[in-house]
């Protein structure tokens, strides 16, 4: 598979999964990264396997969202393997770390050389979707503007 075959299915995995448009997530400057510590730590094999539950789900199902988070939800997040990788990945994009996969997934599925818990890049705490999401500056990271810290964050509507 080309790497821009695999960056498009990973970003419409990870905007489905996210709630977050995939322009949104290029604009972050992360995607390169976090597809590499992606394929790094499980593998282009996994991930396309993951990616291709998620694009079933896409193709098999109406293009209501509830009923692909439902479908999702059961299928892969579910899934004994492929569900711990699926969660990282959320994870990745809010915080910008990668966790270590639980020892249960490790006892089962055998531990992979990169694994562990660890920040994806210099970027990915900044960058983090997590400080989109509550309308907050990340704290030492940016200046966030004079008096911006006199009033408390405003969350963002969220649409489903």
């Amino acid at each position: 598979m080309t790497t821009d075959l695999l960056m498009q299915r990973f970003l419409a995995f990870s905007a489905e999964v996210t709630a977050f448009g995939s322009v949104d997530l290029h604009g972050t400057g992360q995607a390169p990264s976090y597809l590499n510590t992606v394929v790094g730590v499980v593998g282009e094999g996994l991930l396309g396997e993951l990616l291709d539950v998620y694009q079933r789900t896409v193709d098999e199902e109406s293009p209501d969202r509830r009923t692909r988070t439902q479908v999702l939800s059961r299928e892969l997040f579910s899934d004994e393997k492929l569900g711990p990788i699926a969660r990282n990945i959320i994870k990745l994009w809010y915080v910008g770390v990668w966790f270590e996969l639980p020892s249960e997934w490790t006892e089962t599925f055998g531990a992979l050389e990169n694994d562990g818990t660890f920040t994806a890049s210099p970027q990915a705490y900044p960058e983090g979707l997590l400080w989109r999401a509550i309308g907050a500056n990340p704290p030492g990271a940016r200046a966030p503007g004079y008096g911006s810290w006199a009033e408390p964050p405003r969350i963002p509507a969220f649409v489903v």
